[in-house]
Order: C-alpha cells, then structure tokens, then sequence
C-alpha cells in the first residue's frame, strides 16, 4: 500500500523496511518539544490546489526505529497532503520456499520500481519473472506465449490463469519492450503483480506434486 499521512497528528502509515515489510507507524520526532523539520514558506501548486507551506519533516518508525522524511504540503486553512515519503513503501508479496533465487529477484525488484511509481519497468520486470518461471520448470521452447500455453495443457496452470498470464502480464511486458511508449498504470501493474504470484504458487507451492507432473509431461529429468 502506498505511504498514508495521518493528520492529526503528522504521523505516516506505511510499510517499513527495518520491519521486513509489516505495515508501521512513522512517528513525529521532536527535539525540545518541537517538530524536527524544515519549513520553507512558498507558493507551491499541487493537483490544482495552492499551498503556501512545503515542510520536511522527520519521522520514525515506532516498531524499528528506522527514520522517514515526508515532504508535506500545508495551507492556511490547516488543509495537508503528503506528496513524497521516504524510505519507499513497498508491497512484498509471499513467495513459496523454493522459488528460484533468479525469479525472486526479478520480482522483488520488480516491486522496488512499483515503490516508486516505476510502472512501466516493474511491468517488465513481471513479464520476465514468469518467463524465468517458465524456463526453470523445462518450458524453454518457443515464446512466451507458446510456453504459457505448454504450461497449461500440461495441466500445471488453469485455464483461468492461462487467460491472466496472457492478458495481464504478457501482453502488458510486450507493450512496455516492443511497442509504442504509453502510460502503464497502478492497476495494470498490480494485476500482473497478483498473477505472476499466483503462477509462482502455481508451480512451487505443491512441489513434489508439480514435478511429478512436469516429470510425466517430459519437462524434467526423471529422478
């Protein structure tokens, strides 16, 4: 989930890092009863809205302690929004143990650019995370979409998964690489995030299962 500013009294929602993702509490912190901040008195205009303040404020997280610095948009009125935070709030969705190191890392930085509204490259990053999936079970023949299909004849997918694999994430990472730039959403980027999940589970949830049926289908060695 994306940082949320609580007004009262200044303090931040967000997930932290030094709390291996769980969703925090950013504090205030203050020295001598006092915000530790910085305010800088100027005309600023944010989504068609005037602001006269810009502060920024330092904040801790109250499970780790880890600092934060949000950047806040004040009005005479007493009106805020929070325009940036930081560190980066990231969704980490679970993985199964025994997901390759390779896929992992693919889709952890994948939600690395997500945390900074990077959709495009982390819709990429999505689309290369399946297809490493892809491969390290045997589907190394052809295109993705070849490969996807392979998966679902061979029963390891559904239908219904085969149809989002299509649709939200390959579809998606070959307009990103091959076609015309366009703008790529947040939900666009959060269903192939949920799928990609979803087909990781697929294949490393049940392992003793899913290699006896990768094994009989001729994708992997027999034991």
């Amino acid at each position: 989930m994306p940082a949320e500013y609580v007004l009262p009294p200044g303090s931040v929602r967000a997930a932290c890092p030094g709390c291996g993702g769980a969703l925090t509490t950013y504090e205030l912190v203050t020295a001598g009863g006092a915000f530790t901040q910085v305010v800088r008195q100027a005309l600023v205009k944010y989504q068609g809205i005037l602001y006269s303040t810009t502060v920024y404020r330092l904040l801790q997280c109250a499970g780790c302690g880890r600092g934060g610095l949000a950047t806040i948009l004040e009005r005479p009125s007493g009106s805020a929004c929070m325009i940036d935070f930081y560190p980066f709030s990231r969704e980490i969705a679970p993985l199964p143990p025994g997901t390759p190191d390779g896929v992992v890392a693919e889709y952890r930085e994948a939600e690395l650019c997500a945390a900074v509204q990077a959709w495009r490259a982390a819709s990429a990053l999505l689309r290369s995370a399946l297809e490493k999936t892809l491969i390290a079970n045997g589907y190394t023949d052809g295109s993705l979409h070849t490969r996807i299909d392979e998966a679902a004849r061979d029963g390891v997918i559904t239908p219904p998964r085969q149809k989002r694999a299509h649709d939200d994430v390959r579809v998606l990472g070959n307009d990103v690489l091959h076609e015309e730039w366009r703008v790529v959403t947040a939900e666009e980027y959060e269903a192939a995030h949920h799928y990609v999940q979803r087909i990781i589970e697929d294949f490393y949830d049940l392992r003793a299962e899913v290699e006896a049926m990768l094994t009989k289908a001729g994708r992997l060695p027999l034991p």
